[in-house]
């Protein structure tokens, strides 16, 4: 997950995250079957990937291992959705009967996000990017 160059339209899906025991065995898995090619994301001792277009070569998803900071990410395909404020938005999820299961965490100087689990038990992330 990249911060736009530009603030990305609220309410609309920023990212989508695959978070799982072994990253890279679903990042050999999706690049035979997808055609996705892999860039490495160093998270210290080991790496994520970013998974790009065949054609464009643009990000088109991210590949997580489920250790380091993602712990506390639930194992699924993830969108992350735009958001206007994060600390609000964190806020209305617990008012309305939600819960904030990972974060807030910053990426970076101008990303901020979450994983939350509306009062239906779907889970998605909320980001948040300044300008």
């Amino acid at each position: 997950m990249t911060a736009p160059a530009t603030r990305p339209a609220i309410g609309t899906i920023g990212w989508i995250d695959l978070t799982v025991e072994d990253a890279t065995r679903l990042r050999d898995f999706y690049r035979e079957v997808v055609g996705w090619s892999p860039e490495d994301v160093k998270m210290g001792e080991y790496a994520d990937y970013n998974m790009r277009q065949p054609a464009s070569l643009e990000p088109a998803v991210g590949m997580c291992h489920h250790r380091g900071v993602n712990v506390g990410v639930p194992p699924q395909w993830m969108i992350y959705i735009n958001i206007e404020d994060l600390d609000r938005s964190m806020a209305q999820t617990r008012a309305l009967g939600g819960e904030v299961l990972h974060g807030p965490r910053a990426m970076g100087p101008n990303l901020r996000f979450c994983v939350i689990r509306d009062p239906a038990g779907a889970v998605c992330g909320l980001m948040e990017t300044k300008a």
